[in-house]
């Protein structure tokens, strides 16, 4: 399974948004599910609950399938893959597999 962490930029391989890039906001692992910002917007039909919550019709991202987003390169500017090597200081880091460019852990 792939390596999908917080704030990492994936493009959508497959489904109705194909092409779509955008940052993950949340990986669900026992699901394999990852939040992608933008992307498989639903819409959800809600009913008020008193003077908290207004009722009405919100949209919102859905979870997509891991096997359906790759790592996106930020010099390929494409999909790839991504490998682990270990860093200069010892540690993992995660490169792409086409290029060899760093993929920078953002917090």
């Amino acid at each position: 399974m792939p390596n999908f962490r917080k704030n990492d930029q994936v493009v959508v391989i497959a489904g109705d948004d194909r092409g779509k890039s955008g940052k993950i906001l949340k990986v669900e692992r026992e699901k394999e599910r990852v939040i992608v910002e933008k992307v498989n917007f639903v819409k959800r039909h809600t009913k008020a609950r008193g003077t908290g919550r207004q009722g009405g019709i919100l949209e919102r991202e859905a979870p997509v399938r891991m096997s359906n987003v790759m790592h996106l390169c930020a010099k390929c500017q494409t999909g790839v893959r991504v490998t682990v090597k270990p860093g200069a200081d010892g540690k993992r880091e995660r490169y792409c597999a086409r290029c060899g460019e760093s993929i920078p852990r953002v917090r």
